[in-house]
């Protein structure tokens, strides 16, 4: 099956938000990319462990590293979320297939990676530096499925 979206976490930290982006990916029909290095375990013992019964659904993808992920992204349109971007993520113009990229929970992805390449910005007007990890990919995800997936909202899906 071919996702509409890919969601790639770049050198996640916290294993429990990865889960809950595997489940939202199961839930939406997106494949999940992780990028190493990660700290945790992603095996199928330390996946039931954790409660994780979904996970054998989530179409998953591991990068052994950077390059890896960006020779296997060459060619695909990619989208870069940081609380640095230029732009709110309501502007991007979304289309089937594309990449949806995020950062580290601690730093999000590299100030020079954003700079090359641009970044999307979710707007926040509190005190906060960024969201939760989680919720800023479903902010995401269900905004650039709106455009690629609209039967989804329409009760037509």
């Amino acid at each position: 099956m071919s996702a509409d979206l890919h969601i790639v976490l770049y050198h996640p930290e916290i294993p429990q938000n990865t889960g809950n982006i595997g489940r939202l990916c199961v839930g939406l029909e997106l494949q999940l990319h992780l990028v190493r290095p990660f700290s945790f375990d992603i095996s199928d013992k330390a996946v039931r462990r954790a409660g994780l019964d979904y996970w054998r659904h989530v179409q998953l993808q591991v990068h052994e590293d950077e390059a890896s992920f960006w020779r296997w992204a060459e060619g695909r349109r990619v989208h870069l979320f940081s609380s640095h971007g230029a732009a709110p993520h309501t502007a991007a113009p979304y289309q089937t297939g594309d990449v949806l990229v995020f950062g580290r929970e601690s730093v999000g992805l590299p100030e020079e990676l954003v700079q090359a390449r641009g970044a999307w910005r979710i707007p926040m007007s509190g005190p906060i530096r960024s969201l939760n990890l989680s919720n800023a990919v479903a902010v995401v995800s269900y905004r650039a499925l709106e455009t690629v997936r609209p039967a989804l909202f329409t009760g037509q899906a």
